[in-house]
């Protein structure tokens, strides 16, 4: 009988050639733009890259949105038509978003998610991609030796003398350390939440003693890690496969057919050579994805990445230097989102803090409601806003005002009501009113206090800006999740650097405005 690898493969095939690679651009292409969005794991940006340029092969142009913080972001950016695609596994979508018991039969997860995304969110899974990829809980190979550490039975024998560094997702998924903890009755020593690329660096260096990581990883090879079996099949199958959103079937046909052209064509050994080639060769992933498309036979010779293109230098100049024009990009779009919310900050703040300076009864309950904003973590509060705002440069602009409020409002505040008193005493005395104590006195006095309050904010602004990446708002965090997505120091300092230099500049800039706002200035 055909298995399961062998039907998907046939289907894709299938819809290739149905489609064929004029198909889309036999359509009537539409103008709207296709959003493909990521989560922020090597593998993840690899598939995105592939499914973008596939479409720009295919005629549709693409905005790309990787890096998307988790499922708990990305998911809900695909319902809301934040993004139209991206790549997902059938695990976990079962477990994670249907909260339902783990299915051990591929094909049953599979049909189960399918279904089931059509009948409640109207959102379509495209037959898989050809491969599946599972968690590996991973050791030091020195560790499986010294302890017999084989399944993972074993390790929760062994698991109160370990450290394990996991993925913040894993940390609280059922199909994560919650679920192993109850199936396996395992309990380490103790855990520490890390990026994925840093759990491999940790685990060499010896800081944690058990990792989660994915069957397709090139860094398991590269480390000389030992995969634990999963002896009990806790974990489902994972098979990738493209979701696609609504508007995207009903406004572009043709999109959907281009994507359905990858279905069955990826099987693990490639997915496996590509990941290695990012993961451990250093190689850019636009270049790797169009590799493979070119080799599948998708896209031509002539498509927009070309396959004889290197690798940036080995030294940060160079990077930097290759980079310009992003780096540049990036800084134009971090400064629009940090002066957008700036600017809404100034407008809302400064008059709030002169109303209350009258109203001194109610203005500590007010100033200090603005000052409970600052504690809430910022990705926390971009999460809460995708429901509402999507995701993309409004939510990331109203979460920055929203955390510029306090230095500002707190400041002007402070600032008119501490204003000389000898001053305002010889303006009444002159027999100026309020209005005008308030215009020509105590605002010229609390001028250099209330730049302050904007410096401060500027500044806090363009540092937590770098985090709008997670919701695909752009700017300059976008190196920096990629970076520490796929261990890359010059991708990370390709952001942080222009965004120290950046905050710097901003700083200097507000300074001067200071001290021409000064009195006497």
């Amino acid at each position: 009988m055909m298995g399961h690898a062998s039907r998907v493969a046939v289907i894709g095939l299938v819809v290739a050639l149905l489609a064929g690679p004029g198909s889309a651009s036999a359509q009537d292409v539409p103008d709207r733009v296709v959003a493909v969005g990521s989560k922020p794991f090597g593998e993840s940006y690899i598939l995105a890259e592939m499914f973008a340029q596939l479409l720009e092969a295919r005629g549709f142009t693409v905005d790309r949105r990787a890096g998307l913080a988790s499922t708990s972001i990305a998911f809900p950016a695909l319902r809301t038509g934040g993004i139209d695609v991206y790549p997902e596994y059938t695990g976990t979508a079962l477990l994670t978003i249907l909260n339902e018991p783990p299915m051990p039969d591929p094909r049953a997860v599979f049909n189960r998610v399918s279904s089931a995304f059509r009948q409640r969110y109207g959102i379509r899974w495209l037959p898989p991609l050809g491969f599946e990829n599972t968690y590996a809980i991973a050791v030091r190979r020195e560790t499986a030796e010294r302890l017999q550490l084989r399944t993972l039975s074993d390790l929760a024998r062994e698991g109160a003398t370990l450290t394990g560094g996991f993925s913040p997702d894993f940390l609280g998924r059922a199909d994560g350390l919650p679920g192993l903890a109850e199936a396996y009755g395992l309990h380490l020593g103790s855990t520490r939440a890390l990026s994925q690329a840093v759990k491999y660096q940790a685990i060499a260096e010896h800081e944690v003693d058990v990792i989660d990581g994915y069957s397709t990883d090139g860094l398991i090879a590269r480390n000389d890690l030992v995969v634990l079996e999963d002896d009990r099949q806790f974990f489902p199958p994972y098979e990738a496969a493209a979701m696609v959103g609504d508007d995207l079937q009903r406004t572009a046909p043709g999109a959907v057919l281009a994507l359905s052209e990858l279905s069955g064509r990826v099987d693990v050994a490639t997915m496996r050579r590509l990941n290695e080639r990012v993961e451990v060769g250093g190689e850019p992933i636009p270049l790797v994805a169009g590799d493979a498309l070119r080799a599948l036979g998708l896209v031509g010779t002539d498509s927009m990445v070309a396959s004889d293109t290197e690798p940036a230098g080995g030294s940060l100049l160079a990077y930097l230097i290759e980079q310009r024009a992003t780096i540049g990009r990036l800084t134009l779009r971090h400064l629009t989102l940090v002066g957008l919310s700036l600017l809404a900050a100034i407008a809302l703040a400064i008059p709030l803090g002169l109303v209350l300076e009258r109203a001194r009864g109610s203005a500590e309950t007010v100033i200090r409601g603005a000052g409970v904003l600052q504690t809430i973590p910022s990705i926390a509060l971009l999460a809460f806003m995708i429901p509402v705002l999507g995701i993309g440069v409004l939510p990331a602009v109203v979460a920055l005002f929203l955390y510029s409020l306090y230095p500002i409002l707190r400041n002007t505040f402070t600032g008119v009501r501490d204003a000389d008193a000898a001053a305002v005493e010889a303006a009444r005395a002159l027999g100026m009113t309020p209005g005008q104590v308030l215009r020509h006195v105590r605002l010229p006095l609390a001028a250099p206090v209330i730049m302050a309050g904007v410096r401060t904010a500027a500044v806090i602004n363009v540092g937590t800006a770098t985090l709008a990446a997670f919701i695909g708002a752009g700017g300059l965090g976008d190196p920096i999740v990629a970076g520490l997505a796929l261990a890359d120091e010059r991708m990370i300092l390709s952001g942080a650097l222009p965004a120290a230099v950046l905050a710097l500049v901003i700083d200097g800039v507000l300074a001067g405005c200071e001290r021409l706002v000064a009195p006497g200035g």
